[in-house]
């Protein structure tokens, strides 16, 4: 190893000797200098951070050859030996001196390369013993550095990086719980952090045996339902709202279907009444008694009871293979309103807002052949049949005719 590390830093120094015999002619600050090299037009490379030398992209190429490295990995791999040798001396000394494993240089300075020459020398400066220094650290220092030489460029990443907060909730798996995921603001993650806590540690005087990653989770429920003090239930405590959409069969008279929704995905019956069974839950039941019924309105305005009813019956976007929730889709008029298409469950279809627009702008039409059942044609011919049952290729057509944007095949019945 010891031996192979020499080797490593040898080959830096030939390097550095060779980068200071092909600078290109001219100002080492002028990006994109160019001098005539043989008859051509040799353009100087920027391959190390602002102050390194700009090298002859000719004998840079030759270089990399025969260091054996391929042109873009080659070019990398100077570029950061030009970082160190220009830009971070401290660093590039410690390699010479066989203190700092020059993989371990080249990591540091593919970190620096973009800083400005100020920070960068700031970094160096505080690397006088690099071989103690940890990623973390460096890149702290490489934060202060950006803060103190380039304020302009930290606050247009930090303005830019905040623009990518956000908190998602997942959907619940079969046991009924679901993942949470999302990136915050630090001091609002602080007190968030700092509620869960103070709240577990509650929960647990007050008897509650549960782990205490389980009571913070728990926890965090908590904070949410007391959030909702604008909704307060009869007895003035804020409640959790909960909508059951009974479908009654055979089966459920008989209780032969132990098996719940939340959106498509299945959860037990047992799990649906614990959730039921919390304290100030408010319950609002709303029988389906037939997802297939005819209740057209006069208006181009979609009405909450059609946008429910749609939802459940097509559980996602309609277009061939999407999964997007349908409760997060436009709904499209299947026959267009303005040509007699009624507003109704059995001529609206979910789509999202991509797919909508695809069918809306571009060449790729559906027909509704029964209520929930769709065939898609793209725009080279290819069809495919969306239902309940997923979507399945059929067979493929270069015909070239377009079908009507749908096809209402079912008039309400009115009386």
């Amino acid at each position: 190893m010891e031996q192979r590390e020499e080797s490593v830093v040898a080959e830096w120094a030939g390097i550095v000797e060779w980068a200071a015999g092909n600078v290109v002619a001219g100002s080492a600050e002028a990006v994109g200098a160019a001098t005539i090299r043989d008859g051509f037009v040799d353009t100087g490379l920027p391959i190390a951070g602002e102050g390194a030398p700009l090298v002859s992209e000719f004998a840079l190429m030759e270089l990399v050859a025969v260091l054996g490295r391929s042109p873009d990995g080659g070019r990398v791999y100077v570029g950061r030996v030009l970082e160190c040798a220009w830009r971070l001396p401290q660093v590039y000394a410690s390699v010479v001196a066989g203190r700092l494993a020059p993989w371990r240089a080249e990591r540091i300075a593919e970190a620096t390369r973009p800083l400005c020459p100020a920070a960068a020398a700031f970094v160096d400066r505080q690397l006088f013993n690099a071989t103690g220094v940890g990623w973390a650290q460096l890149e702290r220092l490489i934060a202060e550095a950006v803060i103190r030489f380039d304020p302009e460029r930290y606050e247009a990443e930090r303005s830019a990086a905040t623009d990518h907060r956000y908190v998602e909730v997942g959907v619940p798996d079969t046991n009924g719980l679901v993942r949470l995921d999302g990136l915050l603001d630090a001091a609002d993650g602080r007190d968030l952090d700092d509620a869960i806590s103070r709240r577990a540690t509650l929960l647990g005087r007050l008897g509650n045996e549960a782990s205490l990653d389980v009571r913070r989770s728990q926890a965090l429920g908590d904070l949410a339902r007391n959030d909702l003090t604008l909704d307060l239930g009869s007895d003035g405590a804020p409640s959790r709202r909960a909508v059951l959409n009974v479908h009654i069969t055979d089966a459920t008279l008989v209780g032969a279907n132990p098996v719940g929704r939340w959106d498509q995905q299945p959860v037990s019956a047992e799990q649906i009444r614990e959730w039921l069974a919390q304290p100030g839950m408010s319950v609002t039941v709303r029988p389906v008694i037939d997802l297939a019924d005819h209740v057209p309105v006069t208006a181009y305005e979609i009405p909450d009871r059609h946008r429910q009813a749609v939802e459940l019956r097509d559980h996602t976007c309609r277009f061939p293979y999407c999964t997007r929730p349908a409760m997060r889709c436009d709904l499209d008029h299947a026959t267009p309103h303005n040509r007699g298409g009624p507003t109704c469950p059995c001529n609206l279809v979910p789509l999202c807002r991509r797919h909508h627009r695809a069918k809306t702008h571009s060449q790729w039409r559906y027909q509704v052949t029964t209520i929930g059942t769709y065939v898609w044609r793209s725009p080279s011919g290819f069809h495919f049949e969306v239902s309940h049952r997923g979507t399945h290729p059929q067979e493929h057509s270069d015909s070239g005719e377009d079908p009507e944007p749908a096809v209402y095949r079912q008039q309400p019945d009115t009386h």
